[in-house]
């Protein structure tokens, strides 16, 4: 079994955070909910752990790669709310919460079959998907149902006009156009700076780094 490598790990950004604790790591998580690398660099340290478990119990390549991406998302939400510093907690570490959170998405989650899943683990990285989810849920409703049908379901502008003028909006497909255009400015304009500059490549000031 081959364990993905995922190339933020080399980013400048997330390797300066690599002399951080667990609970560092969490606690800077947490408190910095504006910067995406703290969540990154927990991601890259326990990646392979996460992803040979899963590898184990999936059917497929392709359900192995959807399910752990699906697992990352849960472990964002649920690590906003972690403290392993509560009474009860004592002998639990981030390692051992993230296997008992791994196990239960291997449980719980139902997959569709490998032919309904269109995920690519090598085009979006799990963090990245986590931090483009959550500013999708930013835009204005009619921009985020535009993005999602382009993006999502690969419909054609047109299409998409149709269905909005079926709703009783009267939008021409060239205009559909112009709005995805806003549509995806304002997506990558509300990710996090940090996330922008690990992986769209955007240069940070020095000042901003670490």
């Amino acid at each position: 079994m081959q364990i993905p490598h995922f190339s933020e790990a080399n980013h400048p950004l997330v390797k300066s955070l690599f002399h951080h604790s667990d609970l560092e790591l969490i606690n800077l998580f947490q408190l910095n909910p504006d910067a995406g690398k703290y969540f990154t660099t927990i991601f890259c340290r326990y990646s392979p752990i996460v992803y040979t478990l899963i590898r184990h119990s999936a059917r497929s390549p392709v359900q192995a790669d959807y399910l752990f991406a699906l697992t990352w998302k849960h472990i964002y939400h649920e690590l906003a709310g972690l403290d392993l510093t509560l009474p009860g907690n004592e002998n639990l570490t981030l390692q051992n919460w993230l296997i008992n959170m791994t196990a239960y998405c291997i449980n719980e989650i139902e997959l569709p079959p490998t032919e309904a899943i269109h995920y690519s683990l090598k085009a979006t990285s799990p963090p990245l998907w986590c931090y483009v989810e959550q500013s999708l849920e930013q835009l204005p409703p009619m921009l985020r149902l535009m993005v999602l049908m382009a993006q999502t379901f690969h419909w054609s502008e047109t299409r998409i006009a149709a269905y909005l003028q079926a709703e009783g909006e009267g939008i021409a497909p060239h205009e559909v156009a112009n709005f995805l255009q806003e549509g995806y400015r304002m997506l990558e304009e509300k990710l996090p700076i940090d996330i922008r500059a690990i992986y769209l490549g955007e240069n940070l000031l020095p000042a901003s780094v670490g």
